[in-house]
């Protein structure tokens, strides 16, 4: 594949950032780098704030963004990948500065890629993509902080969106009674559909309180939102509880007391799943193609092609879009 087409985004006039799909050129394989063929890809918050021109993420234009990548090996200098080989990449600098999968073809080192585990599909891949490695890794660290299904309800946060509904799917597959809290109680269906229990506003987590503690309301919960979202999160978890924190799209800064961590002993569990190191990506991906494998998993995804991007980027960044979009690259 000598030329590939690509969505690229360009800095037409100053800040004001332009999309289209272009030719491009394939890059040389440098020592220990991987050439994918890329198959599929999804859309996720950070390819949208890439798209728009957002510096805090894209130093430099013109850029390729695209966090997730799933495809075949087109040629590789890693002793760990040969011609052919099904694999995935989420996460580290792909789509931020180093062009991502928003093209037919990318160029990582091969300390990136995760060989795809049998069981499960490139497309299903990027269903999951690194919203639902995410997802994954907040499940797994409650998991390993002691939650068990009979220690009570589990909260998550931001449940229409691409972390929230694919934690809900695995913790009701796990037998959690799961309730999800949601700004978008229009989908209170759709997360139905998928076995939760209650939807409940998100504004019953979003307005502060001044108490330090509130009732004892849930066992376990994974949040995407920060802020006061999670602190009030914080105060409404049970004896021991844990939650797993993963965002900020309520705010980064948190003002909270030691008393629930001091009183009721509850976890504040962090979760990275861009820099961590590959062996714990590989495992998510194993259980996932395994133990953790989504009987429905189409249902939590819409398909596009490039030429849909724009109006979905542009979605995802007014906060409008319900689950997750996979891109069709094949075309």
């Amino acid at each position: 594949m000598s030329t590939y087409k690509a969505f690229e985004v360009r800095e037409e006039t100053e800040k004001n950032f332009v999309g289209t799909i272009v030719e491009k050129s394939a890059l040389e394989l440098a020592e220990g780098s991987v050439s994918i063929e890329v198959c599929y890809s999804s859309v996720n918050y950070k390819d949208a704030l890439s798209a728009s021109g957002s510096k805090a993420v894209t130093r430099e234009y013109p850029h390729v963004p695209g966090i997730d990548a799933a495809g075949t090996v087109l040629a590789s200098t890693d002793s760990n990948f040969a011609v052919g080989d099904e694999v995935v990449v989420t996460g580290y600098d792909l789509g931020m500065n180093t062009a991502g999968g928003f093209g037919q073809q990318v160029t990582v080192p091969g300390g990136w890629v995760t060989k795809l585990p049998v069981g499960l599909s490139l497309r299903d891949s990027m269903v999951l993509g690194t919203a639902g490695l995410t997802a994954g890794l907040c499940v797994n660290k409650l998991l390993l902080n002691g939650i068990t299904p009979e220690a009570g309800k589990v909260l998550v946060t931001g449940a229409t969106g691409g972390v929230g509904i694919i934690a809900c799917a695995l913790l009701v597959k796990l037998g959690f009674e799961v309730v999800a809290s949601t700004g978008k109680l229009a989908e209170t269906a759709k997360l139905t559909a998928l076995g939760v229990s209650e939807v409940i506003s998100r504004e019953a987590f979003s307005e502060e309180n001044p108490r330090p503690m509130l009732k004892e309301s849930y066992a376990a919960a994974v949040d995407v939102a920060g802020g006061t979202t999670l602190v009030n999160v914080i105060k409404s978890l049970s004896y021991g509880g844990s939650v797993a924190a993963c965002g900020l799209v309520d705010s980064p800064a948190l003002s909270a007391t030691v008393l629930p961590f001091i009183l009721r002993g509850v976890n504040l569990l962090g979760v990275d799943s861009v820099e961590l190191p590959l062996a714990q990506k590989q495992q998510v991906w194993n259980l996932f193609a395994n133990e953790w494998a989504l009987t429905d998993i189409d249902s939590l995804a819409e398909t596009i092609v490039l030429a849909e991007l724009p109006a979905v980027l542009a979605k995802v960044l007014a906060g409008g879009a319900i689950g997750r979009y996979v891109l069709d690259l094949r075309a």
